[in-house]
């Protein structure tokens, strides 16, 4: 078995990969589709799957301008968790991590779900009140949030072992058992495998260039491959969403912001949670299925196309880190970057028509990665029937002009 898994390897790789079993096909666009999907990470590949699964539309096309992946899908820290505030949050974020515990097997494709744990420090009262908070909401809806003591702390993570000098001293914890790691990109490729099995069209290479309209509804898009026809164009790019709502004449109330993670070298297994700093601006850190420790923080607090990162984001995430773990001191940086985050300025995702018919378009906001797969489901409710998936309800555009907005304190850490 070793033998012929050598030389099978060997093989693929003199020939340039050639003989390796295509996983989508690669079509080339037809004049015209039921709906069009641009953006083809993990949220619009699950949005077209979805489409075809659960509502039977396979003449589906998804436009991507690179390659599947290789946006903010690629861009993210693999984690999923449902800590939030609000009633509207919860259920949303639950469906999400209930829809990736099962996608493995039904997409056939190993997504790599690891259910690790989510701790929390709290090292204030204002933390102490909002954990409190938080788990008084996520009770409701029976998501599991507890506090614990160090000594719980100490047993979960053994490498536990804070400064003394600590300028806000950790007194407890929070834990969400639920909390995951999944590998995000088997998250784009077991969506992309699961919508072409459908009869759905995947373009990589296609750029869509402009919005087409006629008496105010849509009729489809421009591309550097020429017009397609279309009802339905569903917006799904994350860190380009005002962009492309402006081709349909959309302002949308996001502003564009670097979100950035670092990763360490390869150790052997020491950190089995995900483990949150809220000291300073949110510190969050784990250990990859590599080994490699990720490490993230909060936004930049300016807004920005650029997919790079700045200094004082690593050394204040690192001086957080040190603080509680000091062996990691003598870790060294492996790779650093940042991706895009459209940001709504209340914090919580939109999944929403427009008044424009026929264009509908889904924000990550802080949600991101750990939204993808209710995110698209939800989505996917939305183009087929045109109106709101009841999980989705409260997370339109509407709540901008009405005031009911989901203002979501659970996002300043970890997206």
């Amino acid at each position: 078995m070793k033998r012929f898994s050598f030389f099978a390897l060997a093989r693929n790789a003199l020939t340039g990969h050639r003989n390796w079993a295509q996983m989508w096909r690669s079509p080339e666009p037809r004049r015209e589709y039921d709906a069009v999907i641009i953006g083809g990470g993990g949220h619009g590949l699950g949005t077209a799957y979805y489409l075809a699964r659960n509502h039977g539309m396979s003449n589906v096309a998804v436009f991507e301008k690179g390659w599947l992946g290789g946006g903010n899908t690629g861009r993210n820290t693999m984690t999923v968790r449902s800590n939030f505030l609000r009633e509207e949050s919860v259920p949303f974020h639950e469906k999400s991590l209930d829809l990736y515990q099962g996608l493995s097997r039904e997409l056939n494709f190993n997504l790599m779900v690891s259910e690790r744990g989510m701790i929390t420090f709290i090292q204030s009262s204002a933390v102490n009140r909002i954990a409190l908070q938080m788990a008084n909401t996520m009770h409701i809806y029976g998501a599991e949030y507890r506090m614990i003591g160090l000594d719980e702390v100490r047993r979960r993570i053994p490498i536990f072992d804070p400064s003394p000098d600590m300028r806000l001293p950790i007194t407890g914890a929070v834990y969400q058992p639920r909390a995951s790691m999944v590998r995000h990109d088997a998250v784009a490729w077991g969506f992309a495998r699961g919508a072409d099995a459908r009869g759905v069209d995947i373009i990589q290479n296609c750029e869509v260039t402009g919005i087409r309209r006629d008496g105010g509804r849509i009729t489809g898009v421009e591309t550097n491959r020429g017009f397609i026809a279309t009802p339905r164009v569903g917006m799904a790019v994350a860190g380009h969403g005002s962009v492309v709502a402006a081709m349909a004449g959309i302002r949308l109330p996001i502003v564009t912001q670097p979100l950035q993670a670092w990763v360490s070298e390869p150790i052997k297994p020491i950190l089995d949670e995900i483990v949150v700093i809220r000291s300073y601006y949110g510190t969050y850190l784990m250990q990859s299925d590599k080994g490699e420790i990720v490490i993230g923080q909060g936004c930049d607090p300016y807004p920005s196309y650029a997919q790079r990162g700045t200094f004082p984001i690593i050394e204040d995430a690192t001086t957080a880190m040190l603080e509680v773990f000091p062996r990691f001191r003598r870790l060294r940086l492996l790779r650093h970057w940042a991706g895009m985050l459209d940001m709504p300025y209340d914090g919580s995702p939109i999944i929403s028509r427009t008044d424009v018919p026929g264009f509908y378009v889904d924000v990550a906001g802080s949600g991101g990665f750990k939204t993808t797969p209710a995110a698209a489901y939800t989505f996917a409710h939305l183009i087929a029937r045109d109106e709101p998936h009841p999980l989705a309800a409260r997370l339109g555009l509407d709540r901008f002009s009405s005031g009911r907005l989901v203002q979501e304190g659970g996002v300043s850490a970890n997206r």
